[in-house]
């Protein structure tokens, strides 16, 4: 267990020195955007294309690695919303309730932790991550509570006018760029090959400190409880054991890719989570969902990864 505590303690103590800095006016607040702005919009960028440009073609585009992921995924996502239906909630709110279920912090939290635990292969589960949930699962989930909001809108209106961003994500343009670069083979120039290297190397620090500067900004109310714990065991619990379960109905040949797309989904949900809700006026709620569960995450990663350390050639297929 120690072993393990080595790979989580300095993810959360940067989350907890990055919550500091902003609690005792080391950092400001106001400068959190700009750090996520250079994060999502270089450094993770960098990553990504790397991870990807920078191996064959065939071993990057792991069609079972998303076939698994995203059925793991949406069968979280669909009994979070079903849960959530039957407990009294409209489609609207219902919606973020799945979103919070299945959709992980991959980048900021998932990714790090996975690259600690498997090594490099957890730059092509990023990606391969992020892809199952920028063009499936958010647009899913926002296209359900675009539907069940006031306005009403057509669902299929509604999912494709999520998909509409997509070509202006930074991440989602390294993936295209990387792919593109492993089919034809293209070496980068070693200049900027060094300089997207370095560049690259920036994304977990400045991640994991973005969190817990976010977090600071955040409280969790004794009346939220209701509204956290659910969904909180939920993306905890309930989003690996569904992927887990997939792994095993598709196994994907890398017991390393097996391993970090089970840490990715047991990681707390996506941190722009409060944003994508606020033009539905749910942001309060699922703030607190964000305090309770990347808090509870500590203790629910390390026994993860104690137990993948452990019993990894039993709970995965070919682990």
């Amino acid at each position: 267990m120690l072993e393990v505590l080595t790979l989580t303690l300095p993810i959360f103590l940067l989350i907890g020195l990055g919550f500091v800095a902003v609690r005792a006016g080391w950092f400001a607040a106001a400068g959190l955007p700009a750090l996520a702005g250079f994060v999502v919009r270089f450094a993770l960028p960098a990553l990504i294309f790397l991870a990807l440009a920078r191996r064959d073609f065939a071993e990057v585009l792991d069609a079972r690695f998303l076939t698994a992921y995203a059925l793991g995924s949406v069968v979280a996502g669909g009994l979070g919303l079903a849960a959530s239906l039957l407990r009294g909630a409209g489609l609207e709110r219902a919606a973020f309730v799945a979103m919070g279920v299945s959709c992980s912090n991959t980048a900021f939290i998932g990714f790090p932790l996975a690259q600690q635990f498997v090594g490099p292969q957890a730059g092509i589960a990023l990606a391969l991550c992020l892809m199952v949930e920028n063009l499936l699962m958010i647009p899913l989930c926002l296209a359900l509570a675009g539907t069940g909001s006031a306005a009403h809108l057509r669902f299929g209106r509604a999912f494709l006018g999520a998909l509409a961003a997509l070509p202006k994500n930074p991440l989602i343009l390294a993936i295209a760029a990387g792919f593109a670069c492993s089919l034809l083979g293209l070496p980068l120039p070693a200049p900027l090959g060094r300089a997207v290297e370095l560049l690259s190397g920036a994304s977990a620090a400045a991640a994991l400190f973005y969190i817990g500067g976010t977090l600071a900004g955040l409280s969790a109310t004794r009346t939220m409880i209701g509204e956290v714990l659910p969904v909180a065991a939920g993306k905890l619990l309930l989003h690996p054991l569904a992927v887990g379960a997939a792994l095993w109905a598709v196994a994907p040949a890398s017991s390393a890719l097996q391993q970090a797309a089970v840490v990715i989904a047991a990681g707390p949900m996506l941190a722009i989570y409060p944003i994508l809700a606020q033009r539905h006026g749910l942001q309060g709620p699922c703030a607190a969902r964000m305090v309770g569960t990347t808090l509870a995450a500590f203790v629910s990663l390390s026994s993860l990864l104690w137990l993948l350390k452990t019993f990894g050639d039993r709970l995965l297929p070919g682990g």
